[in-house]
């Protein structure tokens, strides 16, 4: 009875500070299967504690990169208890996602813990290579290679949580795609304030158009990977981040920035029907 408070306390407090740091996600997470809810949000939460010290606008580049590596290195000698050591001294600079990264890591179902400590743990060390090199990408194949950083392997991971609670297979390298998709909408919507950090992502000589190119792209074929998924949990998590992702392009597309709530609502009340 205890373990059971203490673990549904953890989802409490994961499933609150979902809803504080996407809203594009707690959506389908909260309507996930137990099990598969604790292996995403946890896989989730970690993503999201570590882009908060990529993307951190107080912290030199060399302490960002420091910190990725060291919370790689934790997760690949499989020494939790050294990342809330490395983080403690940015209590007062880091937000509560990253600083209880620790938190999210010993809340992932243990079967499935070390696919998702193997995807945090690359995520963090190319993390920590594109903040050295400045987020340098001068070619699409640069692009390419950040996106899957950052959000391709997300696709991947997902894949393998998906395999892991039912069986389920798919596409890696749509899954890829799924991600990069996301990322690459995230790209177009904060294009003014990564400039404002003096970080650009598109590619030399181009604009929104070829960058809007780029997004349908990879969009169209997440729309592949999830054709090809069965009825299920999976497929009832995909549509709904890329059903936002679609209509976020068109907005864009027309000189719109962004989906109001209200879209928001709409859309997946439409998709979950």
């Amino acid at each position: 009875m205890e373990g059971s408070l203490i673990i549904n306390n953890i989802l409490n407090t994961a499933m609150t500070m979902l809803k504080s740091t996407s809203r594009t996600f707690y959506i389908p997470i909260s309507r996930l299967e137990p099990g598969l809810k604790e292996a995403v949000s946890s896989a989730y939460l970690c993503m999201r504690a570590i882009d908060e010290i990529e993307d951190h606008s107080e912290l030199a580049r060399q302490t960002k990169a420091e910190l990725l590596d060291g919370i790689s290195q934790a997760l690949q000698s499989q020494r939790l208890q050294d990342i809330s050591k490395l983080l403690s001294p940015y209590e007062t600079t880091l937000p509560p996602v990253t600083l209880q990264l620790e938190d999210w890591l010993l809340f992932c179902p243990e079967s499935i813990a070390p696919n998702v400590y193997r995807y945090i743990a690359m995520m963090s060390e190319q993390m920590a290579g594109w903040v050295r090199s400045n987020w340098t990408i001068h070619t699409e194949e640069d692009l390419d290679r950040y996106t899957y950083s950052v959000a391709g392997m997300v696709g991947e991971m997902l894949s393998e949580l998906w395999e892991w609670h039912d069986g389920t297979k798919s596409d890696l390298t749509k899954a890829v795609a799924f991600g990069r998709g996301l990322q690459a909408v995230n790209i177009i919507r904060n294009r003014t304030e990564d400039l404002e950090r003096g970080v650009d992502y598109y590619p030399d000589g181009w604009g929104l158009e070829e960058m809007l190119r780029y997004t349908r792209r990879n969009l169209q074929t997440a729309d592949a990977y999830i054709a090809d998924l069965k009825k299920g949990p999976a497929l009832e998590f995909c549509k709904i981040p890329l059903a936002l992702a679609h209509a976020t392009v068109k907005i864009i597309a027309v000189g719109g920035s962004k989906l109001t709530r209200a879209n928001v609502l709409d859309i997946v009340s439409r998709v979950t029907k």
